[in-house]
C-alpha cells in the first residue's frame, strides 16, 4: 500500500520545493545561475572571508537549506532524496562562496558525499580554490568508539556548522575555521530513536519494517540500523537509553556546560519533545551539568519519520562564543 503525499510527481518533488523556498526566502537565498541544486546566501560570501559550503541529500530539511545565511554557511548543494549531491552543484557551490581566504566543505560521513565533496575539490583546485573538508560524527550509535572516524554525521550537524558558521563569519583564517570545526564535531554527540518508517516521494513505500509497537535504538536518518530493537518504551526510558550512552562517551564532570537539541526526525509532534527535553534536563541537573541553551523542534528530520534524536554539544568559552554568534538564515536565527 502506498503512503500519501502532498507532491505532484515524485521525480519533481526536490525541484518544486526548492522553487518554494526561493520563493519564501527571497532575501536570504538564491540560486547559483545555470545551477538550481546549488544555493547561496544573498548576505554570506564576502571578499577575505573562508567560504562555507554544505550539503547532502534533501529529505532532511531544514538541514541543509534552513542553515544557510549571513553568520552560518555560505552555499549548500543539494542532492535528491537522501542521496549526495554530484560533484557539479558542489563545484558552483565552491566559486560562489570563494572570497580568496579558502573554501570549507562540511557535510555528514556517507560515502555518497565523501566521494562526490571529494571530486568537486578537486575540481576546484584547478580554479585556484583551496577547499578543506571536515566530515560531521556525532552518531554514537553508528560505530564504535575507537572507530569514530566511520560514524555518521546527524542533527549534530545544527552544532557542528553554527560554529564553523560563526568562525567564518568573525574572518578567522582558514587554519582556525578548520580547528574550529573540527573540535565542533569532537564535542558532539548524537543519539535518535526510530518508531514508525517514512516513503520516498518517488517510490511512497516504507523503507523500512518495524513493528507497530516497537522502537529501535540508534537507528540512522536514512533507515540504517541502529544498536537494538525492542518492545516500546516510556518517553523517560527511551530518553534515559540515549543519554546513558551519550554520557558515557562524553563523560561530563560536574560543572560542565552544554547545549541541548531535542530533534523530531519528521511526525513527532512537539509534546513529546518536549516530554523527552524534561528528562535530558532533568538527569543533566542530576549530576551537575548545567544547559546554556536549549533548541527543542525539527531541525534535522528524515522525511516523515516518527521518531526523535538527542544532541548533547559539550561548551567551552571558545565554543559558547560560536554558538552565541548572530547569524540570519531562512529557517534559523540566532543572536
Amino acid at each position: 500500500m502506498q503512503t500519501k503525499k502532498i507532491i505532484n510527481d515524485g521525480s519533481r518533488a526536490v525541484d518544486e520545493m526548492l522553487d518554494g523556498i526561493i520563493a519564501a526566502h527571497p532575501a536570504h537565498l538564491r540560486r547559483v545561475e545555470g545551477s538550481p541544486r546549488s544555493i547561496v546566501a544573498v548576505d554570506g560570501p564576502r571578499p577575505g572571508k573562508v567560504g562555507l559550503v554544505i550539503g547532502g541529500g534533501s529529505g532532511h530539511e531544514p538541514t541543509f537549506l534552513g542553515f544557510v545565511g549571513k553568520g552560518l554557511a555560505d552555499a549548500a548543494a543539494i542532492g535528491n532524496v537522501f542521496a549526495s549531491p554530484p560533484p557539479d552543484p558542489i563545484l558552483e557551490c565552491a566559486k560562489a562562496a570563494s572570497g580568496g581566504a579558502g573554501v570549507l566543505f562540511m557535510y555528514g560521513n556517507y560515502a555518497g558525499d565523501v566521494m562526490n565533496f571529494d571530486m568537486a575539490a578537486e575540481m576546484a583546485a584547478m580554479d585556484d580554490i583551496e577547499v578543506r573538508t571536515v566530515l560531521s560524527t556525532d552518531d554514537v550509535a553508528s560505530a564504535p568508539r575507537d572507530q569514530i572516524a566511520k560514524r555518521r554525521g546527524v542533527a549534530g550537524n545544527f552544532f557542528i556548522f553554527k560554529s564553523a558558521g560563526a568562525a567564518c563569519d568573525l574572518m578567522l583564517s582558514f587554519d582556525e575555521c578548520e580547528r574550529i570545526a573540527r573540535k565542533s564535531n569532537d564535542h558532539t554527540y548524537t543519539m535518535g530513536v526510530a518508531l514508525a518508517p517514512c516513503s520516498l516521494p518517488q517510490t511512497r513505500r516504507p523503507n523500512f519494517e518495524i513493528g507497530a509497537d516497537e522502537m529501535e535504538i540508534g537507528m540512522g536518518i536514512h533507515g540504517e540500523p541502529g544498536i537494538a530493537r525492542g518492545p516500546l518504551q516510556t518517553a523517560d526510558a527511551i530518553t534515559d537509553a540515549m543519554l546513558d550512552r551519550i554520557l558515557d562517551e562524553m563523560a561530563p564532570s560536574r560543572g560542565d556546560r552544554v547545549a541541548i537539541l531535542v530533534n523530531s526526525l519528521g511526525s513527532t509532534p512537539l509534546m513529546e519533545l518536549y516530554i523527552m527535553n524534561r528528562r535530558v534536563r532533568q538527569r543533566l541537573d542530576d549530576i551537575g551539568v548545567a544547559v546554556h541553551a536549549t533548541w527543542v523542534g525539527n531541525y534535522c528530520t528524515s522525511l516523515e519519520m516518527a521518531g526523535a534524536s538527542v544532541t548533547l554539544h559539550r561548551l567551552d568559552g571558545e565554543l559558547q562564543r560560536m554558538l552565541d554568534h548572530p547569524c540570519d538564515c531562512a529557517m534559523f536565527r540566532a543572536g
